[in-house]
């Protein structure tokens, strides 16, 4: 990660973001004891003068909170007072590191953020565990961005969303001829991903049977392509990521023991957005730098917005925040995103009787209008979750059972299972209903 300097003025006015910047695993110097790098940053108080304009973020004070990215040569330009320091300091992290880059303002976030910088040194296997939407590729990407592999590709693999007839060649490759189908040869994603770093997303989707072949490649460092006897060397750094305790999983004969303490070399975890509040102002500026575009002024979101989104609950974390923010950029026409502009996304719930349904809009706060109608690729998705679920509970929880009489496989019934936690639905736990 490229360093930071910083004059006199800024850390003395805003030693805060400096200190923040810090520990996000900046370099910070200063022009006393070393010489900036070519591809080094420069944050300079207003008046200043830019020591190279394009790498150069202006810092003001004041009420007249602003925020203007670097453009067309030009330094990048924040303004803000202590009440804004939250919001503001979100926003000068991301002109620095750019809005795509992982973002931390919470002491836990902060401490993830840290270790995993030091976990990229390392050229260990890593288990990052979390639920859906808490920046579990992101924090990845990270480790391979910081680590000696970064030069290598980095090969992002949903373990739940590959054929499962295929996932076999599609990981680990394939010669021409191999089976029906295979007019060519393909090398699979771990030999694409060779001297860079794979990542297994939804590790706990893939299926028993592979997961043999998968625990044999980690200890071999070695994989062979189907219709091939020789096998072929990999230098590959595997991250795996889960959404639900692998641990339970184990426990329940779903999940390989000795895959589970291969790749469980050293365990990560991601937090829900609601349980590191400190956070959400951070990733709200984020957020609007990324999706703003080229409009010529950022909105800023003031006080009550903060409040408001601090106080949702996030059922869907970041990737719903994103949404909201999304939205709030579209409703704000001028320069402030209002508490008013902030629109959250709300369940749908649906009522089956007979062959009818009823469904709550999409967004909150709903109207006292009566609620549209339901799409019909919504009521069957719907059905099938149902069914899923009631067939599940009918059967003792047993997804081998559940698949036969449902008729699907076992790795389509862990595909839809993994579709309903994506939208807040854990067809394995038992409805309220059931349960009242």
């Amino acid at each position: 990660m490229r360093s930071i300097f910083p004059s006199a003025a800024v850390v003395q006015r805003k030693y805060a973001l400096v200190s923040g910047l810090r520990a996000q695993g900046f370099g910070v110097g200063s022009f006393e004891s070393g010489q900036p790098g070519p591809a080094d940053l420069f944050l300079v108080a207003e008046g200043e003068v830019p020591p190279a304009p394009a790498r150069t973020v202006i810092i003001g004070d004041g009420d007249a909170r602003h925020v203007v990215p670097s453009r067309d040569g030009h330094p990048a330009r924040i303004a803000f007072g202590a009440a804004d320091a939250a919001v503001g300091n979100g926003f000068a992290r991301a002109l620095v590191a750019g809005p795509d880059m992982p973002t931390a303002a919470d002491p836990e976030s902060l401490a993830l953020m840290a270790l995993a910088e030091r976990v990229a040194q390392a050229d260990i296997t890593v288990l990052i565990n979390g639920p859906t939407g808490t920046g579990k590729e992101v924090l990845a990407r990270a480790i391979h961005n910081n680590s000696p592999r970064k030069a290598g590709p980095f090969v992002a693999i949903n373990c739940a969303a590959l054929p499962e007839t295929m996932l076999e060649a599609l990981l680990f490759g394939h010669q021409k001829g191999a089976f029906t189908g295979a007019s060519s040869g393909g090398e699979g994603f771990f030999r694409a991903a060779d001297g860079g770093t794979i990542l297994l997303d939804e590790i706990a989707e893939m299926p028993l049977q592979l997961q043999a072949k998968l625990l044999r490649v980690l200890q071999e460092r070695e994989v062979v392509p189907i219709g091939a006897s020789v096998p072929q060397p990999i230098d590959v750094r595997v991250i795996a990521c889960a959404n639900r305790d692998l641990q339970a999983e184990v426990a329940a004969g779903r999940f390989r023991a000795d895959l589970y303490y291969r790749l469980s070399v050293f365990p990560l975890s991601t937090k829900p957005l609601a349980e590191r509040p400190q956070d959400i102002p951070a990733l709200a500026a984020t957020m609007i730098l990324r999706h703003a575009g080229s409009r010529a002024v950022v909105p800023w979101p003031t006080a009550e917005a903060i409040e408001t989104l601090i106080r949702h609950d996030w059922p869907g974390n970041v990737r719903e925040l994103e949404n909201v923010i999304q939205r709030a950029l579209l409703f704000a026409g001028g320069d402030t995103i209002e508490a008013s502009h902030i629109v959250f996304d709300r369940p749908i719930s649906f009522t089956f009787q007979h062959q009818s349904a009823s469904v709550t809009p999409l967004f909150a706060p709903a109207p006292a209008a009566p609620a549209e109608p339901a799409t019909l690729g919504n009521v069957v998705q719907m059905s099938e979750f149902q069914a899923i679920r009631e067939t599940l509970a009918a059967c003792g929880g047993s997804r081998v059972e559940t698949a036969r009489r449902l008729g699907i496989s076992e790795r389509t019934l862990r595909y839809r299972l993994a579709k309903a936690r994506e939208q807040g639905d854990d067809l394995a736990r038992p409805s309220m209903a059931a349960s009242a």
